[in-house]
């Protein structure tokens, strides 16, 4: 079974950044379509960007749009989200996920599915921005 586990979170001021890893255990990162989503206290989780990761075709947000960048490296089998000019209201935490690729989720597909669609979840790393 999938493992995740999120690391890179921190304190920044507003307009910082911060660069989040997502490290895959358990198979390879390539058949899985995978996303960052992110929770502030009071609301709901909310997709930040997503990735299909045998293309390196991603989804963004549009509030994120310009501003934040998935990459991959699949040697170490670890997704990373470079976050740029954050903004107070980004602080959140932040949690990595994942679907295998084979359950529907090629292609287009990936970057359709929504929060329950992703059965691995990893334990989520903080991110805070404030002045």
């Amino acid at each position: 079974q999938v493992q995740l586990v999120e690391s890179g979170g921190g304190s920044v001021l507003p307009g910082g950044s911060l660069r989040l890893s997502c490290a895959v255990s358990g198979d390879t990162l390539s058949r899985y379509c995978m996303g960052w989503f992110r929770q502030a206290p009071g609301k709901e989780r909310e997709g930040v960007a997503i990735i299909y990761n045998e293309s390196g075709g991603t989804w963004y947000a549009d509030s994120v749009k310009g501003r934040f960048t998935l990459s991959q490296d699949n040697a170490k089998n670890t997704l990373h989200l470079q976050m740029n000019s954050l903004k107070s209201e980004e602080a959140a935490m932040y949690y990595c996920a994942a679907v295998a690729a084979f359950r529907g989720y090629a292609g287009s597909r990936c970057y359709m599915a929504r929060l329950s669609d992703f059965p691995y979840w990893g334990q989520g790393t903080q991110v805070a921005v404030s002045s």
